[in-house]
């Protein structure tokens, strides 16, 4: 007979399977547009908007999510959104296999994909916050889920390319592989609440009005963690599109190697959400300043891109970069899913949800402008954005 504690233990993995997935379904592609480009016969902007247009469409369809599964309960919502995101990559894989010109149904099937997407990841914040009503086991399981996001980032490079070097398209096909795992895992490891239990579902008025006052609450401290969410997935991407592109213009290192370089500091950002989520437990105080902390460490890594010009420096300085916004992003994660009602929980870790979808499609492309300039601009940028993520933290988020 399967314990409580092993009960809680596969729902944890199912939970972490899906930010795997979500981060697998599009950093997988980034190290094989190249060969897209040739395959296909398009351009870099063309190959661009298969990355691209993943990300709008989910910032776009993240909030109605959120509203439908405070309404309607996660599961009913994150289910139908993995089977999207499995049809999407199908559809992708079979175009790219059977059509001559594939890539008008490509961006079709990844519009669902981002469709899918903006139902599955950001409702795992508010599912845990549903799970766990203790605060400890609540923040070391969002540790575990940003654990298991960075580890999509890691595993990406490596295995995009390895899935390419078999058949190009195959990292399509290998999408609705594992959006079906998840799903098997979340319908049979994750147990519904019992009837009785369930509250009559709010009217979509009602519920407005309710987010209205949370915001007239607590906009002050949710605004700063928004907008706190959005600066680190700029830096971290933006960071990681400007290393990507050094390791092989600069010092001619591409393919798995490029990608294993790539996994050391992201690595380092995994193991930091990982200790981090255990050790914050229920400690609002100390949440507020492992996050300003890990900021300040990112910050002050960015400062100092342009002193020395070596692969080995810049990963090192990334890795303390990577360290410290893997300190930060399960504070802020417990911060917001833990202070809030359950009947609000899922809209607003919803938006907080799109900040960050929208740091992650800013930064390649912001940082691939200022690359063209001289890397003092980049530099002035980032470090200011981080001060400024700084200065929230510090200032805005008051635990009492």
């Amino acid at each position: 007979m399967v314990n409580q504690n092993d009960e809680k233990r596969w729902a944890i993995i199912s939970l972490a399977s899906v930010p795997l997935i979500m981060t697998l379904g599009n950093s997988m592609l980034i190290p094989i547009l190249p060969l897209m480009e040739k395959k296909l016969d398009i351009s870099k902007l063309q190959s661009s908007y298969i990355i691209t247009v993943y990300s709008v469409v989910a910032i776009i369809f993240i909030p109605l999510a959120g509203y439908l599964s405070d309404r309607f309960g996660r599961k009913k919502v994150m289910i139908p959104a993995l089977i999207i995101t499995g049809i999407g990559g199908l559809i992708a894989g079979l175009a790219s296999w059977k059509m001559d010109q594939p890539y008008t149904v490509i961006l079709i099937g990844r519009v669902l994909q981002g469709i899918g997407a903006s139902g599955a990841m950001p409702i795992v914040f508010p599912l845990v916050g549903d799970m766990f009503r203790r605060d400890s086991e609540a923040s070391a399981t969002l540790g575990i889920i940003e654990t298991s996001n960075t580890v999509g980032k890691v595993l990406s490079p490596i295995l995009g390319s390895a899935l390419t070097a078999i058949i190009w398209f195959l990292p399509f096909f290998s999408i609705p592989v594992f959006c079906a795992a998840s799903v098997l895992m979340i319908i049979f490891l994750i147990k519904n609440k019992k009837k009785n239990e369930e509250e009559e579902p709010l009217r979509f008025k009602q519920y407005w009005q309710l987010i209205k006052d949370v915001f007239r609450d607590h906009k002050r401290w949710l605004i700063a963690i928004f907008i706190i969410g959005a600066i680190l997935m700029f830096i971290l991407f933006g960071f990681l599109f400007y290393l990507s592109n050094i390791l092989e213009d600069k010092f001619d290192i591409d393919g798995i190697k490029k990608g294993l370089l790539l996994a050391i500091p992201l690595l380092a950002l995994s193991i930091a959400s990982y200790v981090t989520g255990k050790k914050i437990k229920d400690n609002l105080t100390l949440m507020k300043w492992i996050t300003f902390i890990g900021i300040v460490f990112a910050g002050c890594s960015v400062a100092v891109i342009s002193f020395m010009d070596h692969f080995i420096y810049l990963l090192i300085i990334f890795l303390i970069c990577g360290a410290g916004i893997g300190m930060a992003l399960p504070c802020l994660d417990s911060l917001i899913t833990k202070s809030l009602d359950k009947t609000v929980r899922g809209a607003i870790t919803s938006i907080y949800s799109s900040m960050r979808f929208i740091g992650v499609a800013a930064g390649p492309p912001a940082v691939a402008v200022l690359m063209k300039q001289n890397i003092i601009w980049m530099v002035c940028i980032l470090t200011f954005f981080a001060l400024g993520a700084g200065f929230l933290a510090f200032k805005n988020i008051n635990p009492e």
